[in-house]
């Protein structure tokens, strides 16, 4: 398993913590989302999902849950990067904080990249859940890896020829377990993942 790597050039300054007051949605959702199993850490050390949230109500910056992060139970400020820019055709990220940036980094920003409205993305894994939803909702390629620029391409190509637009969440075939959800909030994001999680769960 490649599960956590890093995958683009990571351009990381090394910074403080981000402002409480930028980071205070993505913490409670950070922790709500590991309560219910679908972020944290696998027997083997490795942690799974991420979250993010647009920096600016219109601008192409965001934060989003550094690599490895998902494995606290409680989330904090020092967990969370700010992307400052980001070229998805040279596979290259910048950011700032206290940790290096989610190896999802670019899937983020192509569904930031594709509609303004996008606020809030939600990357969790659940076995269950992606395999339920495989038959219902937008799917990515198989041959398609996480974290590089062919998958957020293949992310652009739902919006285009599927009902990613409207159903705001998708599966990744290539990518076990990992469903991606996205709204105008992370409140809406998680509802979309909850419709379709907590029938699974109950």
């Amino acid at each position: 398993m490649d599960d956590g790597v890093i995958k683009f050039q990571n351009h990381w300054k090394a910074g403080g913590a981000l402002p409480h007051k930028s980071v205070a949605a993505l913490i409670e959702w950070k922790d709500r989302l590991f309560q219910k199993g679908l972020l944290g850490v696998y027997p083997d050390g490795i942690g799974f999902g991420n979250l993010s949230a647009r920096a600016a109500s219109a601008g192409k910056e965001f934060i989003i849950s550094g690599t490895q992060t998902s494995k606290y139970e409680f989330a904090s400020a020092d967990q969370f990067v700010r992307i400052n820019h980001y070229d998805i055709a040279r596979n290259a990220v910048w950011s700032t904080g206290p940790v290096k940036p989610s190896s999802e980094s670019l899937t983020h920003a192509m569904l930031y990249d594709l509609e303004l409205t996008i606020q809030a993305v939600i990357h969790v894994h659940h076995r269950k859940l992606w395999e339920a939803l495989q038959a219902r909702v937008p799917v990515t390629r198989a041959d398609v890896p996480y974290g590089t620029p062919e998958m957020a391409h293949e992310v652009a190509r739902l919006f285009r020829e599927a009902s990613l637009r409207n159903v705001r969440i998708f599966v990744m075939a290539g990518h076990e377990e990992g469903v991606v959800s996205f709204g105008r909030s992370l409140a809406e994001a998680g509802a979309v993942l909850f419709e379709h999680y907590e029938p699974l769960a109950a």
